[in-house]
């Protein structure tokens, strides 16, 4: 279990974070979001101990990550893939940690074939494609066996086949009930991904629920309409934003379907099709963070 309480980071008269709390629970895949510049990076060198807060504190297993004699076999993390001398193979690189922790050979080799390495194992890292060097961090993450696992943007530069497998491999290891926390900024993965979202902007904390749940009260589910009279279906539903996708179908958002059903009925004007659209996880995180984009940019 990841628990942060309070957590606060000054950079002389910026905060970075504020305030911020949060607890991430064994056996679910846990999303953490945010614009750009919300502070994403530096909460997770605070759990880890790599910068020190300002205010608060967080824990992994009851602890601060330093506190723990092995943190290896505790917590495995991913925040900088490329982070590895370029000289080294990967199966040196994964041999120096595991020397620091008594990690037997074996573990090396059985984490090297879960990421598909075994083939380059013996290669120099500076020869690797991006994928492989995300392939070779989340190796490293998970050498420990560890009961937490904190990856940051752990599918850049995987091609599909990779996405997959990141996918698969982060949803067993939630399985097993280990504690995953996940930072990315795709999100159409995080919603095929991730069971529990922390969303952050500005340094505050902005959610702490379910995807499903956030998707649901955004408000942005809409209906998809045709009609072969879109123009008089218009009049009859004041106060709905309605969208022309083609020249006989709209994007009604704000009644449902039901009720675009029984006003379209009750003044004789046909259907063709009325199919209800949930909204997607980008749209619902693009509006709760509206407001704490750090960079936006003109429309074209």
């Amino acid at each position: 279990m990841i628990r942060a309480e309070n957590l606060t980071k000054r950079y002389g008269d910026t905060t970075v974070v504020r305030d911020l709390g949060f607890t991430v629970h064994p056996g679910t895949v846990t999303g953490f979001l945010g614009p750009n510049g919300a502070g994403k990076s530096t909460t997770l060198r605070m759990l880890l101990g790599l910068d020190a807060p300002t205010r608060g504190h967080a824990t992994v297993d009851g602890r601060p990550y330093a506190a723990h004699p092995a943190p290896l076999t505790r917590v495995g993390v991913l925040l900088e893939a490329r982070s590895v001398h370029p000289g080294r193979s990967a199966y040196d690189h994964l041999m120096a940690l595991a020397h620091t922790h008594g990690i037997p050979r074996a573990r090396v080799e059985r984490v090297l074939a879960l990421t598909g390495l075994t083939h380059v194992a013996r290669k120099r890292v500076k020869g690797f494609s991006l994928g492989m060097g995300q392939r070779l961090g989340i190796a490293a993450a998970l050498l420990g066996d560890p009961a937490t696992v904190i990856l940051d943007e752990p599918v850049n530069g995987l091609d599909p086949e990779g996405v997959l497998w990141i996918r698969t491999l982060l949803k067993s290891l939630a399985a097993e009930g280990r504690t995953v926390l996940v930072s990315s900024h795709l999100m159409s993965e995080t919603a095929l991904t991730a069971d529990h979202l922390i969303i952050i902007g500005k340094g505050r904390l902005l959610a702490d629920t379910t995807v499903d749940e956030l998707v649901r009260s955004s408000g942005g589910a809409s209906v998809k309409v045709v009609t072969p009279e879109p123009d008089r279906l218009r009049g009859l539903l004041p106060g709905a934003q309605v969208t022309v996708e083609a020249p006989d179908t709209l994007l009604v958002t704000g009644p449902d379907a039901p009720e675009i059903g029984r006003t379209a009925a009750a003044h004789g004007l046909a259907l063709h099709e009325l199919t209800p659209r949930a909204a997607s996880l980008e749209q619902a995180f693009m509006a709760l963070t509206h407001d704490s984009v750090e960079y936006q940019g003109a429309p074209a």
